[in-house]
């Protein structure tokens, strides 16, 4: 029901994504004659394969996350997670209020032990692939401790969905040098550097998208807004290239003829095949799709959920704290 579209979105998006994955079940939660009413558009009956479970309300986009846990307790966005904690759903994906799903998620599902707060995750492009950062705005304020924990997470995040047993881990600083950045930033760097993490060092922002690390580690602030610049600038190089192409007759000639040059390059780097951030630390799998994602790109959130799940990402996060606490609790042999 959230994100600016709702079911006018989500509902096709669900549709289509099980004509494509035949090994999945999509559960749809929400005001059932809203949902019915899409479903009839694309002429589709609640089936095995596609259930619908009524929510009888729904949290707005600007809605206040205290007020939501609080007084909605039947909504959409609740009622999926706590499918999510009774295991009748292996994940749930929203588009919704990101801080009341935030909020929702931590209360329902708790985090896992050893980690105390939630992040969230999102894979980037870069020159060599992609790369995954974390987190980008669950939490403006953390620790050291909480980057550690980011960073740990996200190389099980890796682990599973990549198949990378050993992932690199870059921690987002104004520079690589040991000595360069704040208190909270040194502190962290020293707890990567005594664990058994593949730590690389501290990196810089152009190291995010020359793909320098398998994992970005960043709090959330500096996350969000490293986000959102990126996105930002990616708009304006697609308008500065549309501008250019209609400059003279000339120019929309050239434009014909580099036309599928352009339209892969626009293809490459079509924010919407990202869409979908994982938000780790929970005891059960949370997706959150972007509020404005169109058909597609809510598909790449579905299928951002579904590689997780087959991955075993909840199961490789705990697997890889129970052993780095193993690991610290034994003392240090002596010669």
């Amino acid at each position: 029901m959230g994100g600016d579209h709702g079911p006018h979105v989500t509902v096709p998006s669900a549709v289509e994504h099980l004509q494509h994955d035949t090994e999945t079940n999509i559960i749809l939660v929400g005001k059932p004659e809203i949902v019915t009413k899409e479903l009839d558009k694309l002429k589709v009956s609640p089936n095995p394969r596609l259930r619908l479970h009524p929510a009888s309300e729904v949290v707005g986009m600007d809605e206040h996350p205290a007020i939501a846990l609080r007084n909605k307790k039947d909504s959409s966005m609740r009622v999926a997670i706590k499918l999510v904690k009774k295991g009748e759903a292996q994940a749930c994906i929203s588009a919704g209020n990101t801080g009341a799903l935030l909020a929702t998620s931590r209360f329902v599902l708790k985090t896992i032990p050893g980690i105390d707060r939630p992040a969230l995750a999102v894979i980037l492009p870069t020159i060599s692939g992609h790369t995954y950062v974390l987190d980008l705005g669950a939490n403006v304020n953390c620790t050291a401790e909480h980057l550690f924990q980011f960073g740990m997470m996200g190389a099980a995040l890796v682990a599973s969905i990549e198949n990378k047993p050993n992932p690199s881990i870059g921690l987002l600083n104004i520079g690589e040098e040991e000595i360069k950045g704040n208190d909270v930033v040194k502190q962290a760097a020293e707890l990567f550097r005594s664990s058994d993490l593949n730590f690389y060092g501290n990196i810089e922002g152009d190291d995010i998208y020359r793909g320098t690390t398998n994992v970005v580690v960043c709090d959330g602030f500096v996350g969000n807004v490293a986000l959102k610049t990126s996105e930002g600038l990616a708009q304006m190089l697609a308008s500065y290239l549309r501008e250019e192409f209609k400059q003279s007759l000339f120019t929309r000639l050239a434009g014909l003829v580099a036309l599928p040059v352009i339209n892969a390059f626009r293809r490459r780097v079509d924010h919407r095949q990202y869409n979908g951030a994982s938000l780790l630390g929970l005891r059960g799998v949370v997706i959150k799709s972007h509020g404005s994602a169109d058909s597609h790109a809510f598909r790449c959130a579905i299928k951002r959920a579904v590689e997780e799940v087959r991955g075993g990402t909840l199961r490789n996060i705990v697997e890889h704290i129970e052993t780095l606490q193993q690991n610290i609790a034994q003392p240090a042999s002596v010669e």
